[in-house]
């Protein structure tokens, strides 16, 4: 659970600094740059450990952690994060535990009792009703995109977390983020020659925001959040993820002078709760 909370602190500013970002890089070009960024990392790391290459049975969840951490949901996210705060995004990611006990179970890997679908349910209705308050009762085109996003985390967490407790958590966004640098190589090349040619008259704010999310959301930040998956469980360790919307709306508040209020703390602390109380649910692997 430890492991678990200190991923969500570093992922909490993943939204904050996303949102900094794309006020002047292109949302494509963001999310292919990082995870270029990021592969480089990760191939340095797995060449100083000298780790041998994967098997093919983990071929197949390493694509799917490819496709659903490094490239979808950054992608959807950092475009929806043009249009809404970063604040508004943050609270629907608090759907994200649910999604990823519900991929789980789907896939056979765990069976989560009643109780804690229970409580599952009860803390993302929290989170639903704080978006729909904040969105004057309605959805925005933006919802759609960060749930879309938040689809593709789920599949990527409980995928890669089920992987980690084989292959390992830090071998296996290694790895994921080596497979994935050769097409975002050749899509940054073929679609992001504008933006590149436009890169002297980035800011610093922005290049900041770009190194945090390449350094800490891509890389450092899933070495713990993997590892608390397999040694945890996607679905009891997943339930941290209910505190990253309020740690992000620390984040927006610190770093974009977005509102904090009191609504937002009594909506922390009541989802807190359902936190503690999902750790005490039985969940079956």
């Amino acid at each position: 659970m430890l492991l678990g909370l200190i991923g969500v602190a570093i992922f909490s500013l993943t939204l904050p600094f996303t949102r900094l970002a794309v006020r002047e890089l292109d949302p494509l070009f963001l999310t292919l740059a990082r995870a270029l960024g990021a592969a480089v990392l990760a191939a340095d790391w797995l060449r100083m450990r000298r780790v041998a290459w994967p098997g093919r049975a983990a071929l197949r969840p390493l694509v799917i952690v490819g496709l659903g951490c490094v490239l979808g949901f950054p992608l959807l996210s950092s475009i929806a994060m043009r249009s809404v705060p970063a604040s508004h995004g943050a609270v629907l990611a608090g759907m994200l535990p649910l999604a990823t006990a519900l991929y789980a179970a789907l896939r056979g890997y765990e069976r989560p009792s009643n109780g804690f679908w229970l409580i599952a349910l009860l803390g993302s209705g929290l989170v639903v009703a704080f978006a729909l308050s904040q969105g004057g009762g309605a959805l925005q085109v933006a919802d759609v995109l960060m749930f879309g996003a938040i689809v593709s985390a789920a599949a990527g967490y409980a995928e890669g977390g089920r992987l980690a407790r084989t292959l390992g958590g830090q071998e296996t966004i290694c790895w994921a983020l080596v497979l994935a640098a050769v097409p975002a190589a050749v899509l940054l090349l073929v679609l992001e020659g504008e933006q590149i040619g436009r890169l002297g008259d980035v800011g610093p704010a922005s290049w900041l925001a770009f190194g945090y999310v390449t350094v800490f959301s891509m890389f450092i930040g899933f070495f713990f959040w993997y590892r608390g998956l397999a040694l945890g469980g996607v679905a009891r360790v997943g339930q941290v993820q209910l505190l990253q919307p309020f740690l992000s709306l620390a984040g927006a508040a610190i770093l974009l002078g977005e509102t904090l209020t009191l609504a937002n703390v009594g909506f922390a602390l009541a989802v807190i709760a359902t936190v503690a109380l999902g750790r005490r649910m039985q969940v079956k692997r």
